[in-house]
């Protein structure tokens, strides 16, 4: 094999390599929404706790277990310097597994004009976020205030009776984004 031949394999072996990352890149590219969606599942990212019930699990749901008590603490933020106020009323309750309870939090539009925000959940210790099952939440939709405008808004949930009995603390955290101009842009 000459020089020039020996070039020519080498070029074409390289044109195929490039081309195979490029594949490889973008089948990666399109797992990556299902494998992070799975991530947020088991870990309870983004507020990826079970949220949905069938029949079967409003059922399972309704077994209460009386014989322990689980500590669930809500944590309010607000993202950046927004001029909000955001804090939660029941910053910490108790419950018995399989019970339903509401929490609530308030929220308080300090500028002289109207805004869109949404609370974004997560839930800690991560193993313990598919236990959650939140019925009602502010954090599923986007709010919309007035000016100066003050709301107390709910979370209505359950923690499932499956839980791991060493789980003994839940935190619920929500950080507060203001949408306004996100919420403008998508009303055009």
């Amino acid at each position: 094999m000459t020089d020039k031949e020996r070039i020519k394999v080498q070029k074409r072996y390289q044109v195929a390599r490039l081309l195979g990352t490029v594949v490889l890149m973008f089948i990666f590219g399109f797992a990556l929404v299902p494998l992070y969606n799975v991530l947020c599942d088991i870990t309870g990212l983004n507020g990826r706790s079970s949220t949905n019930f069938a029949a079967g699990d409003a059922q399972a749901a309704q077994r209460v277990d009386t014989s322990r008590t689980v500590t669930v603490e809500i944590v309010t933020t607000v993202n950046a310097s927004a001029p909000w106020t955001f804090k939660a009323v029941t910053e910490r309750l108790q419950l018995h597994p399989g019970e339903f309870v509401t929490a609530r939090v308030v929220a308080e539009n300090q500028e002289a004009s109207a805004k869109t925000i949404q609370a974004v959940p997560s839930v800690l210790p991560y193993k313990a976020a598919r236990y959650v099952h939140k019925t009602a939440c502010f954090c599923f939709d986007q709010q919309q205030f007035g000016a100066q405008q003050q709301r107390e808004m709910p979370v209505v949930f359950t923690v499932d009776p499956e839980l791991p009995a060493e789980v003994q603390t839940i935190t619920m955290s929500y950080t507060l984004f203001e949408l306004t101009d996100t919420a403008s842009a998508q009303g055009r």
